[in-house]
């Protein structure tokens, strides 16, 4: 029988999800692909475009319907299958520069959705796997074009160094690519736990925990001598402190682990790698870390270079400029985490720290010290993933709390050297460029008066200043929004932010992908999955579609309407 998709759907956040359908046998599996069984005659429902037909002479599905893997599809309907595949743009894709594709211009903005933290359980088997069977059908029949999920370094390498367990990944991989899904794979070398929106604990590896007890210096520190454990420390990237080999080693042979075991789906199902890079899976200093309420929005966080590796090199930069008494500490007049600006000498905007000849040294030490992290890490990932056909990105932050201040404490405290008087966004692009990855931006379905003005909170001059740093340094730019959001407001914001309209732009540029926060039940409510089907319509039509909003949410309606009978029968139990 068939069950109402959000009663399904509610357990991938653990939560059911009321409903009046009941379950029929709790002892039948789901099969991995959706199964019509329908007294009609069998016909596949196809969209025949040369360029895209595969080997069988099936385009790949735009929904489930279209799905090789289908046995049969009800002719009521194939027709809206058929329109519906058929009025969404081809994506047409060109070779980037590494070997990897990367979106056309004008050609519409591919959606992805990311998936619970929790996908795959400590055990390594794929969790509530029903669930996912049929949130994947449903995503596909929304023309989503695939899902981003963490693989965590902290499961598949967790009992011992060099020992390597992708159970549960290899499943959901497979599951994606029988359900016609792309994947973007985010190597999280990170620990989940602490930070916003996290719902589960997942620490770093069991022997690296153990490192760390022998010698706490290879955690990020503040001031006050408090540790944090999200991510190794950068201080030490390249000593040999994990077990014997240094933590860039580590990432390194983790990422080459996972190409050798998915290098059939590498380019074809597995389209991108994103790397963790620090907290979050972002590359940043863990300057605001929520846990244990150490921090609290909007404050201005704290700088992370107090433990012995990182003053070691504070020390012997402060020695090449000849300014010795700048290396033994950091700024000692920056506040604390729940300060803003204005409450401390260091950021102030009259006379502050940050403007003076030491604030200059120290932050261009500290920021240039993250960029070189990510260039350390990008040099390994491109030379491991090189020919596979994936693309390789990389998540930066959007601290746009304080960005109306003059010395973006937020920013500067994270590792972003940007200020009134200073781009502190274009060193990051140029990295990225320089190494042929994309440059991952949240916060993008924010506007600023949503925002507390008090705080000079300026998430769409922040996004802008980031579209206009990547186009000049010539780097493809992709966007996520930072906090989960249903609403046609944040929709159209969202679309708005992707067309990269910045100072009277208006050519066919546009972002190469949108990732959307995040798989579950409330996104499967049928007031918010119709919105959401809508939204993934409208964004894929790109530029040059001048349909106004109000119509594509007519065809979404009826599109939601005429395909609920698929979503439901995706999840029908089978022996």
């Amino acid at each position: 029988m068939a069950l109402n998709i959000t009663h399904q759907i509610g357990s991938l956040a653990g939560t059911p999800i009321s409903s009046d359908s009941t379950s029929g046998d709790s002892a039948a599996t789901v099969s991995a692909a959706a199964v019509w069984k329908s007294p009609a005659a069998n016909m596949r429902c196809q969209v025949m475009k040369p360029e895209f037909a595969t080997a069988e002479g099936l385009s790949p599905p735009l929904s489930p319907c279209r799905s090789p893997v289908l046995n049969g599809i009800r002719p009521d309907l194939s027709v809206a299958c058929q329109a519906f595949a058929t009025e969404a743009p081809a994506d047409t894709e060109v070779e980037h520069r590494d070997g990897g594709k990367v979106k056309a211009k004008g050609s519409g903005v591919p959606v992805y959705v990311m998936m619970p933290l929790d996908s795959v359980t400590a055990g390594n088997t794929v969790n509530r796997k029903k669930a996912m069977n049929v949130a994947m059908a449903a995503l596909k029949s929304a023309g989503v074009e695939g899902v981003m999920m963490d693989v965590w370094w902290g499961l598949v390498e967790r009992e011992a160094p060099g020992e390597y367990n992708w159970g549960g990944y290899v499943e959901l991989m497979e599951m994606a690519k029988k359900h016609g899904l792309k994947v973007q794979a985010v190597m999280s070398f990170h620990q989940c736990g602490g930070n916003v929106g996290d719902s589960c604990t997942i620490p770093l590896p069991k022997w690296v925990g153990e490192e760390i007890d022998n010698d706490p210096d290879l955690a990020y520190t503040d001031q006050w001598g408090r540790r944090n454990y999200e991510y190794v420390s950068l201080g030490c990237d390249t000593l040999p402190v994990l077990k014997g080999r240094t933590p860039v080693q580590c990432y390194a042979d983790f990422m080459r682990s996972f190409r050798d075991n998915f290098k059939h789906l590498l380019g074809d199902t597995i389209v991108e790698i994103q790397v963790g890079m620090g907290p979050a899976g972002e590359l940043r200093y863990p300057s605001y870390p929520e846990q244990n309420g150490t921090w609290k929005f909007p404050g201005i966080g704290a700088f992370q270079c107090y433990d012995k590796y990182m003053l070691s090199s504070l020390k012997a930069s402060a020695e090449a400029q000849g300014k010795h008494e700048w290396g033994s500490t950091g700024p000692t007049d920056a506040g604390e985490y729940n300060n803003w600006p204005e409450d401390t000498t260091f950021f102030r905007k009259e006379g502050g720290g940050w403007d003076s000849e030491y604030g200059e040294f120290f932050l261009t030490w500290y920021s240039q010290m993250l960029l070189d992290h990510g260039e350390r890490i990008l040099t390994s990932a491109k030379s491991i993933f090189n020919d596979t056909g994936v693309k390789i990105s990389v998540k930066v932050a959007g601290i746009h709390w304080h960005y109306g201040t003059r010395s973006h404490a937020p920013e500067l405290t994270a590792g972003y050297y940007n200020t009134r008087f200073r781009d502190g966004y274009l060193p990051i692009a140029q990295m990225l460029a320089r190494q042929g990855a994309i440059f991952n931006f949240t916060c993008i379905e924010m506007r600023d008066h949503e925002q507390p003005q008090d705080a000079q909170c300026a998430p769409e001059k922040l996004v802008k200043q980031v579209a206009l740093a990547t186009q000049k340094a010539q780097v493809p730019l992709a966007g996520e929004n930072a906090l989960p959001r249903y609403d046609e407001y944040a929709h159209e914001q969202i679309i708005k932010a992707s067309q990269l309209d910045v100072d009277g732009n208006s050519d066919e540029t546009e972002m190469c992908a949108f990732t959307y926060l995040r798989m579950n039940p409330q996104l499967f409510q049928p007031h918010n999955w119709r919105k959401f089907v809508a939204f993934v319509k409208k964004i894929k039509e790109g530029k040059g579609a001048h349909k106004c909003w109000e119509q594509v949410e007519r065809e979404a309606e009826h599109f939601v309407h005429v395909t609920q009978p698929l979503v439901q029968e995706a999840a029908v139990l089978m022996h």
